[in-house]
């Protein structure tokens, strides 16, 4: 069942506001989210630390306001999560993908403060489009850490065979010059204990480079608003680091740690059938609503639920769409479910909504109708930056 922090969460979100609102939705609370920015500020106070908002995990305007008052800005992974960051949050825009169009390069100039390459020949290819562009942009480079402690393949960007980060050895004999920053990312949902080894890694690898360097980002991935996480490690890892390299301004960029606690998907039970087990049908979906349920996979906890068996009455939940395996997974519950009853997944701020459309802000492929009898090609639709900011704004 839930832990004693998601049983405090309830009374920030009470039973009348359950059972106001529509299904499905998202709901999130505003609050809870200025709590974890409070925490997060202590850490820039007590290191000199950086703090972003990673958008590929969190993208609402409407609490922006919120937001900003206490982190130095946002991370985008292309163009258009870079238009929205620097149109609604006003602050730093940090740009990274794994490669960028020429295309998307004009807008990601234009909208970023920092852009990160992936590899030499993205950096080469518009280092001059950048120096003519008139506009200050401090340049850095990803780059592999080799070391991670992500048990997930999925989610390991250090896993071998990886497409992120330039290794050290291709660093041999490279003139780095231009480069203000190195940007590493190695951490998912993690303690602070493993930010340790995996900088000791980055370290040993990259140290020779470091005083040469005008800043580091640390990257994402760190579980800072978590009840158990440990704050005095961190702080006292970053000063160290920090010290070590004259002062070297940092970056975090974590996500979910903005974020964390702070929402739920509401959704109601509209039919409950038997196959060998009961099975609630829900008007949310693991497919379209949570993909990561499906994708990691992960079974997200529900208020007032437990493990399959563990409490009297066991059921499937099942989501809305036609994929056969649109199954959120098993729970148990004190009372027979009904139709009609309300369900509440914990933690849906972080990497839910985000993911339903383009995710990273990715744009849509265009919609194109070819006609063989005309040899004719029409566009029926492409998708932009409206498709992508109107999905997360009250017009």
């Amino acid at each position: 069942m839930e832990d004693n922090f998601h049983r405090e969460f309830l009374r920030d979100f009470p039973e009348n506001i359950i059972n106001q609102v529509e299904t499905p939705c998202y709901l999130i609370n505003s609050q809870l989210i200025e709590r974890n920015c409070i925490i997060l500020n202590e850490v820039q106070k007590r290191t000199g630390a950086k703090i972003l908002l990673a958008l590929k995990a969190f993208a609402l305007p409407r609490v922006f306001p919120i937001i900003s008052k206490y982190l130095h800005g946002v991370c985008a992974s292309g163009p258009l999560e870079a238009r929205l960051g620097y149109e609604y949050f006003r602050r730093e825009v940090h740009t990274f993908a794994p490669a960028y169009s020429e295309e998307d390069i004009k807008d990601v100039i234009k909208y970023s403060d920092h852009i990160i390459f992936n590899s030499f020949y993205m950096w080469k290819k518009y280092e001059n489009t950048i120096k003519n562009s008139g506009k200050k942009i401090e340049i850095g480079l990803r780059v592999n850490p080799e070391y991670s402690e992500v048990e997930v393949p999925l989610y390991n960007p250090c896993a071998p065979g990886s497409r992120f980060g330039v290794r050290a050895k291709d660093l041999e004999n490279i003139d780095l010059s231009g480069i203000d920053g190195l940007h590493f990312h190695a951490l998912c949902e993690q303690n602070s204990d493993v930010f340790v080894r995996v900088l000791d890694s980055f370290e040993r690898l990259f140290g020779k480079f470091i005083p040469h360097m005008k800043w580091i980002n640390f990257g994402g991935g760190h579980h800072i608003t978590r009840k158990d996480y440990d704050l005095e490690l961190l702080c006292t890892t970053i000063n160290n680091f920090r010290n070590r390299y004259n002062n070297i301004q940092v970056y975090l960029e974590p996500g979910e740690a903005v974020v964390l606690y702070s929402g739920v998907l509401v959704s109601t039970v509209l039919d409950i059938i038997n196959n060998e087990i009961d099975i609630a049908i829900l008007d949310t979906s693991a497919e379209t609503h949570m993909p990561d349920v499906l994708a990691m996979p992960y079974t997200p906890n529900i208020i007032g639920a437990g493990k399959p068996y563990e409490l009297p009455y066991t059921y499937r939940l099942g989501g809305i769409s036609c994929l056969a395996g649109d199954v959120i997974g098993d729970y148990s519950f004190e009372k027979p479910l009904k139709r009609g009853d309300r369900l509440v997944f914990l933690d849906m701020a972080l990497y839910s909504f985000v993911k339903n459309t383009t995710f990273n802000g990715i744009k849509l492929p265009s919609l194109i109708l070819y006609e063989p009898e005309k040899r004719n090609i029409e566009v029926i639709r492409r998708f932009g930056y409206d498709d992508y900011r109107l999905k997360f704004m009250d017009i």
